[in-house]
């Protein structure tokens, strides 16, 4: 599989400019909602489009939506933030080779007064027991994404399990912006990307209680899909858009995005 990727990836690379190439022009992404929210692919995706000719069109739904709707082949790449299910994603076949693309952290933001004591916790283990004894309204987007997925891995760490939890814990079955809504209106806290966050508009008066644990790491993986599991996708057009996208100019592309100043994602492909 990878040598096959290797191929392709040649071969489009070599004929760039090409107006054969330029007529692949439509790459359909699964994609999970935070490179959205954060307003990454209005950024992104222009560049592109103004180098390759090739239109890329993105369905941002949570990662757990957009395996699923990868694995019936409604893709050509799929950009999401759940390794272990990334991976299992290629083992299975649906997908050819997943490469790092870029990182960034999640973070807990809640009310500025933060009633709870979160700020003061010291880690992020002893932030969720606290949340967990009930002391306050904790939003989770229980969806199945990435950001859900890692959520619940935190509270297994902690030794918590969310299927136990009692009102406190409002599930809103939505993306990262809706949520974030969510618990600004109800004056709870939630689990977020940080690029989200940095987007988001309503923020009022809520700020971030818990960052910078090394738990909160958050990686996204690209794929391009196996066209011999999925004959009809544009393999040309994929590996045109996973060349940039981890070569140097969609590296820098990626680097370049800032909202008020601030960097949302950190560029982390590996050279090929």
């Amino acid at each position: 599989m990878r040598k096959f990727l290797s191929v392709v990836v040649l071969l489009v690379s070599c004929c760039w400019g090409s107006s054969t190439l330029a007529a692949e022009d439509r790459v359909l992404v699964q994609s999970t909602t935070s490179t959205q929210n954060s307003g990454l692919y209005d950024h992104l995706l222009p560049i592109f489009r103004e180098a390759s000719g090739i239109r890329v069109d993105v369905v941002a739904v949570g990662t757990g939506q957009a395996i699923r709707n990868a694995s019936n082949g409604d893709a050509d790449v799929l950009l999401v933030h759940a390794r272990a299910a990334e991976e299992a994603f290629v083992a299975e076949g649906h997908g050819i080779t997943r490469f790092d693309v870029m990182y960034n952290d999640f973070v807990v933001v809640g009310p500025l007064d933060d009633p709870a004591g979160l700020a003061d916790a010291g880690v992020l283990q002893d932030a969720l027991l606290m949340l967990a004894e009930g002391a306050a309204i904790f939003v989770s987007r229980g969806d199945d994404s990435g950001t859900h997925k890692m959520e619940r891995s935190l509270w297994a760490d902690a030794g918590r399990d969310p299927d136990t939890f009692g009102s406190w814990y409002r599930e809103t079955g939505s993306g990262m912006g809706a949520t974030l809504r969510v618990a600004v209106e109800m004056g709870g806290y939630t689990l977020t990307d940080r690029a989200t966050w940095i987007a988001f508009q309503g923020k009022g008066d809520y700020r971030i209680v818990v960052e910078d644990d090394p738990a909160l790491f958050n990686q996204y993986g690209v794929i391009a899909l196996n066209p011999e599991r999925h004959p009809h996708v544009n393999v040309k057009g994929a590996a045109v858009f996973l060349d940039w996208l981890l070569g140097p100019d969609g590296q820098a592309a990626i680097a370049g995005y800032r909202v008020d100043g601030e960097q949302l994602f950190t560029p982390n492909a590996k050279p090929r």
